[in-house]
């Protein structure tokens, strides 16, 4: 109905001036009214002054309100007794109980969850069709079979990289559905012992890291492996394979990598025979590096290039069978360009250890993805 252009204080001005004397016709012509709506407002407000028509028009707003009160608790009342009879427990009973009160009875999706307390997003979720994982559960196993040694937050990393926008939760879920979780290696305890602070690499070739890894050949006949890493950038600097590393193979070694990479601050290793080595001693003085041992027994001091180790044990000297020495050579260069490449790095966020490099570098020369294989040949 349209709203009275008059207010409660004019009416009972206008029916005061009827009740003093004046014609009700006259007044009617006056301010354009018509007599039923003359008598409409006699029959309302007569007798009133205009805080009684004020306190009236309060009334009615309250009655007015009260009423909606009334109402919308009639209705859950009512949509609560029908959903007794149903245990409303789980998720999917939860959702079909609001979508039923907001259907059948009217009530907003706000109520809904309010009376069966249950959260507006478990309400809304819709489950995705059966078959939209496929594209997905597919290129999972394809990163999961190339590379067996990986976990499902670095198959969500390489995801990433190729493209693909996926929450890590989802990928995780679909990670168990195809059963492809990793099995943990068994591990000797170790004493963890005292640590002691060890220097922190804030730049490229600030520190590196040296260390021995030992494997066998298909003959039977054990190889070695020198690891030498960057501990700021997390790069494989080189992997030198051969039959046996003296003391002198490691300082000509070292000599190699400088020609290409620059020589560094300084270098970490523990207090094997080769590091310690006369062939070492002079080669520190010769190139006045400095060269840090750890404590004895305390590998945890050089943690980042026990860390490199481990991950080259198990995605590289375990997954794979060497048949020669220089199939072994080959096999761990190719590893080794992949994990400064392409192998994603947890412990710089995501990226690889090039990047990282890249991004990090101030005047450096540019490290060239051709560059020649750090690999030496040694006798056999």
């Amino acid at each position: 109905m349209k709203k009275s252009r008059f207010k409660e204080e004019q009416i009972v001005s206008i029916l005061k001036e009827v009740s003093a004397g004046a014609k009700v016709a006259e007044t009617c012509r006056k301010y354009g009214i018509s007599d039923a709506t003359y008598y409409h407002w006699k029959a309302k407000y007569d007798g009133m002054c205009v805080s009684d028509v004020r306190r009236l028009k309060e009334l009615e707003a309250e009655n007015s309100q009260l009423k909606r009160i009334v109402a919308n608790l009639t209705l859950e009342i009512t949509a609560i007794k029908d959903m007794l009879p149903k245990k409303v427990v789980t998720p999917q009973a939860k959702r079909a109980c609001a979508q039923a009160m907001v259907k059948d009875h009217g009530l907003k999706e706000r109520q809904a969850c309010r009376l069966i307390n249950a959260c507006r997003g478990t309400v809304r979720f819709k489950k995705l069709q059966k078959g939209t994982d496929n594209e997905l559960k597919d290129r999972i196993e394809q990163i999961a079979l190339e590379k067996r040694r990986y976990g499902y937050r670095r198959i969500h990393v390489m995801l990433k990289r190729g493209g693909v926008k996926v929450n890590h939760k989802r990928v995780f879920r679909l990670y168990r559905e195809l059963g492809l979780k990793v099995r943990k290696r068994g591990a000797r305890k170790r004493s963890i012992g005292d640590r002691k602070l060890s220097l922190v690499a804030k730049a490229p070739n600030a520190n590196w890291s040296l260390d021995f890894v030992s494997d066998t050949l298909c003959s039977g006949r054990k190889i070695r492996i020198l690891t030498v890493i960057d501990d700021y950038t997390r790069e494989s600097i080189g992997l030198f394979v051969d039959t046996g590393i003296s003391g002198k193979k490691v300082a000509e070694y070292l000599d190699r990598l400088i020609e290409f990479r620059g020589k560094p601050g300084g270098i970490r290793s523990d207090n094997g025979t080769e590091f310690t080595s006369n062939a070492i001693l002079a080669w520190t003085q010769s190139n006045s590096v400095n060269w840090h041992y750890i404590q004895p027994g305390k590998p945890q001091q050089n943690g980042s290039i026990e860390s490199f180790n481990g991950k080259f044990r198990d995605e590289c000297l375990n997954e794979t069978i060497f048949f020669d020495l220089q199939q072994a050579r080959e096999l761990i260069e190719n590893w080794r360009r992949e994990y400064n490449f392409q192998r994603p790095h947890s412990s710089l966020g995501g990226i690889t250890p090039f990047e990282k490099y890249e991004q990090s570098r101030t005047g450096q020369e540019h490290m060239n993805k051709e560059e020649i294989p750090l690999v030496m040949t040694g006798s056999v």
